[in-house]
């Protein structure tokens, strides 16, 4: 039972990252749309940081939830409701379309250096206080940002639709391949829901960048710890 309280203590903690990363994507597409010309996701009331439009319970919340507490805490993952973008609003097709499709990947990209600098001031605020358990978890929490963003960049990066990378391969491709491609959009998830059930060998090659990115920030990040439990996945 104590492990059990742990796991729960822990995915109480690391909620708000997961949905704080999924939100930061999904406004930063309609963001960029709006740039661009498209104002849907604006005038939806989905351009917006508050959660509460973009979380879908069982995206969000249930599978995250299903898959932590399955891996006993060494994994999590889970998506927020699409931002709705209109392509034909957009006043240069293309250079839209590519911006649009490639913020949210940017966004968590970017969002990684964003948590290793917290992690770091979290260190020298741990000279100023005797009470290092608070500092600890938040490292944690930090850690669990730096690779929740990791994935989500490098997943949504795949070219499989309806997945970001499928648009940005889309506009490589020739033009009468390209419209096949990103015809299967209409499949909505089915393609992503193959590639997990049939093709996991191809998905842990495709996702390798993030257990080596990972690796590689937690390196950096180790004489910065607090605690000697600060390696959210070790």
């Amino acid at each position: 039972m104590a492990g059990l309280n742990q796991l729960l203590g822990d995915f109480i903690l690391i909620l708000p990252v997961l949905v704080f990363s999924m939100v930061a994507h999904e406004y930063a597409h309609g963001a960029a749309a709006l740039r661009q010309g498209d104002d849907t996701a604006y005038m939806l009331g989905r351009l917006t940081l508050n959660p509460l439009p973009h979380i879908d319970p069982v995206q969000s919340i249930l599978i995250p939830g299903i898959m932590f507490f399955a891996t006993s805490g060494r994994f999590v993952f889970g998506g927020a409701k699409p931002v709705p973008v209109n392509t034909r609003k957009f006043r240069n097709f293309r250079r839209g379309d590519l911006i649009v499709s490639s913020a949210g990947i940017i966004t968590n990209a970017v969002l990684v250096p964003v948590f290793a600098v917290l992690f770091i001031l979290l260190h020298y605020l741990g000279g100023v206080t005797t009470s290092v358990a608070p500092l600890e978890t938040a490292q944690r929490m930090m850690m669990w940002g730096i690779y929740l963003n990791l994935l989500l960049a490098v997943f949504n990066a795949i070219p499989v639709p309806p997945l970001d990378g499928s648009k940005l391969l889309y506009h490589a491709l020739p033009a009468p391949i390209g419209a096949r491609f990103r015809s299967l959009d209409r499949l909505g998830p089915a393609p992503i829901i193959l590639l997990l059930l049939f093709f996991s060998p191809v998905l842990q090659v495709l996702l390798a960048p993030v257990g080596l990115g990972y690796r590689a920030m937690a390196g950096m990040l180790a004489p910065f710890a607090v605690g000697p439990s600060w390696n959210a996945l070790g």
